[in-house]
């Protein structure tokens, strides 16, 4: 049995694609982008705010990414004090966390959402010191699908690779935990759909929160 979990953020813990869209639609208005749909934004997240912005930019008709600089400074900016529009947890997320929790097995966040967003997210959902650790992007940290984020956890817990499983609802995610040798489970209430978290390597899929239990 696992003896602690991973969790990928946006699209797993915690239902946010309202503020990526507004972040983006808003970074992009003034260069003549947006506004893009709930799903092509589910499309653009996964490997980071840098990635998003090319992504969003590609798709408006910026193909050269001409205007990607300042669009990139201005959505960090703009999500960075609305990172919490509409942001709410997926049903059965708090109630896996709490039984998790009386397990005794530990609970961690790995995303690619900037340290200090990961946080104030992870805080405003949960409370201040509910997990275990919080690991968001940082300066020096390649982000997912590198499996650097997980070996960072891993060392923290003092724990082996056998006992560590990773939930995300992304390919990224799926190849993140795979890099890193851990038990990589679907999330399919996420972004993503089961072929992409099936092409990704997932070990299982899960259709709801509660089913990861069974693991742990």
């Amino acid at each position: 049995m696992k003896r602690a979990v991973i969790f990928d953020l946006d699209g797993t813990l915690s239902d946010s694609i309202q503020s990526i869209k507004y972040s983006g639609d808003k970074a992009l208005e003034p260069f003549g982008y947006g506004p893009f749909s709930v799903e092509q934004y589910k499309y653009f997240v996964g490997d980071g705010a840098a990635n998003l912005v090319r992504r969003a930019l590609t798709a408006g008709g910026d193909k050269e990414l001409v205007h990607f600089k300042e669009a990139y400074a201005r959505y960090r900016e703009v999500f960075r004090e609305n990172c919490m529009y509409r942001v709410r947890p997926y049903e059965g997320i708090p109630e896996l966390l709490a039984t998790l929790k009386e397990q005794e097995v530990k609970i961690t966040v790995l995303s690619n959402k900037p340290h200090a967003e990961t946080i104030n997210v992870i805080e405003s959902l949960f409370g201040g010191g509910y997990f275990d650790i919080i690991q968001g992007q940082e300066e020096g940290m390649e982000i997912k699908p590198s499996p650097q984020g997980v070996f960072r956890i891993q060392e923290k817990l003092c724990l082996s690779a056998a006992d560590i499983l990773y939930l995300g609802d992304t390919a990224t995610d799926m190849k993140t935990g795979k890099s890193a040798g851990v038990f990589t489970v679907g999330a399919l209430w996420g972004f993503r759909d089961r072929k992409e978290l099936e092409e990704g390597g997932a070990d299982d899929l899960i259709e709801h929160p509660l089913e990861l239990l069974r693991f742990t």
